[in-house]
């Protein structure tokens, strides 16, 4: 917070800008994406088993969807504004 001398009123700064928040959303989106792709693949019947349960999606590409959200989370929280 800087206090300006000529209105004597403080200015605020925001700690993120635009591009931050729009790096925020898009590492939401893909982590909301991997949890959705992980969503299924239970069985009716307690008796028989679902092999469904271990097909590519759910082992693999959902997992790297969720660990690329949380990069592009941290990446946007720790990218700096280009105006200082």
């Amino acid at each position: 917070m800087e206090i300006n001398t000529k209105n004597s009123k403080p200015t605020f700064q925001f700690a993120f800008t635009k591009e931050n928040y729009l790096w925020m959303m898009i590492g939401v989106v893909l982590l909301v994406l991997g949890y959705i792709l992980l969503i299924g693949g239970g069985s009716k019947d307690p008796d028989t088993f679902n092999y469904s349960l271990f097909n590519a999606r759910r082992l693999v590409i959902a997992p790297i969807l969720i660990v690329g959200g949380l990069v592009v989370e941290v990446y946007a929280i720790m990218k700096k504004s280009k105006k200082e």
